[in-house]
């Protein structure tokens, strides 16, 4: 059994000893630290941060509005009869393109045609009564002239003239009623389109307010409705006066974006969304966009012109402004306070650089005012170096 008393002074020494090696372990890395540190300054002092530079472009930039829109056609109709008859022939099939003319369908027309022969018969009956009346009139005339009627007589005989001629303007009208209803048993296109389902087939029985025969939707030129914010309103509108506003239309998954022009702006905020409805006309010959369908659409009714081009990645969030990092001729950064304009498509436009100038894109975040960067591609020394690509062109 170890006695307390002795165990004491051994505790204290064992102590003693760590502690001295503890401080001489702390001595010999301060004294390391103080002797690379020469060293270093002698090499040129703190590293160059390496970063990628981007190179300011003065350009004009276009404001583009991006919105949902849907296709729709232009016109679209549901042909009906005018008549009750039995359908004789059907002249096209489902989703055949026509023209305005095309003959759509032909109706049963030996009842209208019957019709027409009666009513110019009666005509020709009503043109010869006239005419006899009219002879009539001319010896009733002599006659009184010679007093050998009396006035009551010759009144009688022009009564009977202006009465024919009253009925044969009825039978006139007739006639062309008779026309028209043969007219409509022949059903054509009035405008060029492309048909959708047929309701009917020969010998079927239709009636003007029964089923639809066929609707034809027009698909060329083709429209694309869309809201913009009413914001924008005023923009849309000096666009429009100054000129066509273009618009870009991209199909949902498509890779092919087709081109067409503002036509219409509706005359009414929408006061629930805060929008208004405008319009736009697509050329679409090959049939690319279809109604229903839904498209981005991109519509730019001003440009900044000669603007102060960068990527986004550029521009930095300050806790006041946003500013980038500019790197000099000597490879050191400073600070330029911008102001964003617009932002498109991974650039903005920005006030507060000048064109030309380098900007850092890619490790900004390693980067004080004053600190030195290391291009991409640049053999650095004591003056320099060449530059290589990395978005912009190393000092030389």
């Amino acid at each position: 059994m170890v006695n307390s008393r002795n165990a004491s002074p051994l505790r204290r020494a064992t102590t003693a000893a760590v502690v001295l090696a503890a401080l001489a372990g702390a001595l010999a890395w301060w004294l390391s630290r103080e002797d690379k540190a020469p060293r270093a300054a002698a090499k040129g002092g703190p590293a160059a941060v390496p970063v990628t530079v981007a190179t300011v472009e003065r350009r004009d930039f276009p404001v583009r509005l991006r919105a949902n829109g849907t296709v729709s056609a232009l016109q679209s109709v549901d042909v009906r009869p005018r008549i009750t008859s039995t359908v004789r022939e059907v002249h096209i099939r489902e989703g055949q393109p026509v023209a305005a003319g095309d003959l759509l369908f032909t109706l049963d027309a030996r009842a209208e045609e019957a019709a027409l022969k009666k009513a110019e018969a009666q005509v020709e009956k009503d043109r010869a009564d006239l005419a006899n009346a009219q002879r009539t009139l001319d010896r009733q005339r002599q006659l009184f002239a010679q007093k050998f009627i009396s006035q009551s007589a010759l009144d009688a005989a022009e009564n009977q003239v202006a009465t024919l001629k009253g009925q044969l303007a009825v039978d006139l009208a007739a006639v062309e009623a008779a026309r028209v209803a043969l007219g409509d048993t022949r059903i054509h296109a009035s405008f060029a389109g492309r048909t959708g389902a047929i309701g009917v087939r020969a010998g079927s029985l239709v009636q003007p307010n029964g089923a639809v025969l066929v609707t034809v939707t027009q698909v060329d030129p083709i429209q694309v409705a869309f809201t913009l914010p009413e914001r924008e309103l005023g923009t849309l509108q000096r666009a429009l006066a100054a000129g066509p506003v273009t618009v870009e239309a991209t199909p949902d998954g498509g890779r092919q974006s087709f081109t067409g022009r503002v036509d219409f702006v509706d005359n009414a905020v929408d006061t629930a969304t805060g929008t208004i409805r405008v319009k736009a006309r697509f050329d679409n010959r090959e049939s690319r966009l279809w109604p229903g369908m839904f498209v981005a659409v991109s519509v730019a009714p001003r440009t900044i012109a000669q603007a102060s081009v960068v990527p986004v990645q550029a521009v930095q969030a300050g806790p006041e402004q946003r500013f980038v990092y500019v790197v000099g001729d000597d490879r050191k950064v400073s600070v330029a306070r911008v102001e964003v304009a617009h932002l498109d498509e991974g650039l903005v436009a920005v006030t507060g650089v000048a064109p030309g100038a380098r900007v850092v894109v890619e490790g900004a975040q390693n980067l004080r005012p004053g600190s030195t960067v290391a291009l991409p591609g640049a053999a650095v020394g004591k003056e320099g170096g060449k530059g290589g690509k990395g978005g912009a062109k190393a000092p030389s």
